[in-house]
């Protein structure tokens, strides 16, 4: 096992200190129930290295974690046969992170299930125009 960080307790899920339902598990990731789903079979997926954010990760690991998530799709369909899927993670308490271990949640969706998609996150496109912002890209 690459988890080190002993009062994390997604490395103490990983561990087997904290016990889980493991849906996916390679020798990078854990994929596992989350314990308050908001849909049937949402999961998520855990890197073995201890990082707060995708920030904290090397290129390989991240690239190890993504495929992890896709084989992690692969099985939810599998076993639950959803009609879709919303996947990502929240980054920073800005972004609504609660635990300090990047985490990728997988929402299994159904037709009807009364989610929204992506853009339901947030409706707040700020003050400054798409043009300005793209100007800030260009100069750096």
């Amino acid at each position: 096992m690459i988890f080190s960080v002993v009062t994390c307790i997604f490395c103490k899920i990983g561990t087997g200190e904290i016990p889980a339902h493991k849906v996916y598990e390679d020798d990078s990731a854990l994929a596992f129930l989350d314990i308050k789903p908001h849909a049937g079979g949402h999961t998520v997926v855990i890197p073995k290295k201890h990082g707060e954010t995708v920030f904290d990760l090397s290129q390989d690991d991240v690239q190890k974690l993504m495929l992890s998530v896709t084989k992690t799709m692969q099985r939810i369909q599998y076993v639950l046969n959803p009609d879709g899927f919303n996947v990502g993670w929240n980054h920073n308490t800005a972004g609504g992170q609660v635990v300090p271990h990047l985490h990728i949640h997988i929402f299994p969706r159904y037709l009807n299930d009364n989610g929204g998609s992506m853009h339901s996150i947030i409706t707040n496109p700020g003050n400054e125009s798409v043009e300005n912002i793209a100007k800030r890209f260009q100069k750096k």
